[in-house]
């Protein structure tokens, strides 16, 4: 009955007006998508392409998260943006939590040390930050490869608009998935349990890179010092920090969650097992693995 509907919902929509096949109104679009949630659609579509279909569902979904979204944090007045910069220009030796507790005891401006740092002046005639190391970071990761894995979280939306989170974990050396999990709640004590039953006691790995994500909060960071590995955190704003996990998420999305709408978990956790298990095939001679 629902394909039935699906089907007469489309026809209707043109013997209606007596016109040729046109572009669907947003009432149109909306009722497709809400019958192509209790039947098999992709059958049963006739008019559009089933990408026109899912990229109705994603318009819809940002629709729906910008109408839920709040809006973001005000900037400071401008005589508060002035003074920050008059202050880090006249005392060179301040650092930003200096002006941020002169600007609280002294004036009763309460800011924090991360707020000054998005209104401190540049430089003049200096390019990027000094480097502290003389080995970059592309050259350290090069370097211990073998023994560095990186883990991130990827948002899939589902049918009804629910958000679903999936945990990667992978070896940068041979780009290999080592555990993939999926929940609708991530916290701290789920992910350090994910990191439980992917590392084993015998491993040789010996650092562990992620995000500034606050589910990896100090408590996961230093429950991990237990497993004999070293946490990196990437920079704030430096996703590249990140790029091999970063380009795995990509590659889940391009190759796999991209062209369906998951319509539940159960759903999702075993469209993504296919394709880790896919990913994972070195005999196939994937592209992205590496012997590095």
């Amino acid at each position: 009955m629902a394909e039935v509907l699906f089907l007469r919902k489309q026809l209707a929509f043109y013997e209606e007006r007596q016109v040729q096949p046109r572009r669907l109104n947003d009432s149109a679009r909306f009722s497709l998508i809400l019958w192509s949630r209790l039947c098999n659609w992709k059958e049963a579509l006739a008019i559009v392409k089933p990408e026109t279909v899912i990229g109705w569902h994603r318009k819809g979904f940002k629709l729906f998260w910008k109408w839920k979204s709040q809006v973001g944090r005000p900037r400071l007045p401008e005589n508060i943006r002035k003074l920050i910069v008059q202050m880090a220009q006249e005392n060179p030796t301040w650092g930003q939590a200096r002006v941020s507790a002169e600007l609280s005891v002294k004036l009763g401006i309460y800011v924090s040390p991360r707020t000054v740092r998005a209104y401190w002046p540049p430089e003049p005639g200096r390019r990027g930050h000094r480097r502290t190391s003389s080995q970059n970071w592309r050259t350290f990761v090069c370097n211990h490869a073998q023994s560095i894995i990186a883990c991130d979280f990827l948002v899939v939306v589902t049918a009804r608009f629910r958000n679903l989170y999936v945990f990667l974990l992978m070896e940068v050396g041979s780009r290999r998935i080592v555990h993939c999990s999926i929940t609708a709640h991530p916290t701290a004590a789920w992910t350090l349990q994910q990191f439980r039953e992917a590392i084993p006691s015998d491993h040789s790995y010996r650092f562990l890179l992620h995000d500034r994500d606050a589910i990896f909060s100090a408590e996961v960071d230093q429950q991990l010092k237990t497993f004999e590995l070293r946490v990196l955190r990437t920079p704030a704003r430096a996703p590249k920090a990140n790029a091999y996990c970063e380009r795995l998420v990509g590659s889940m999305r391009r190759e796999c969650v991209d062209f369906m709408i998951p319509l539940d978990e159960k759903h999702l956790r075993r469209i993504v097992a296919e394709w880790v298990t896919h990913y994972n095939q070195d005999n196939q001679g994937r592209p992205h693995s590496s012997d590095r």
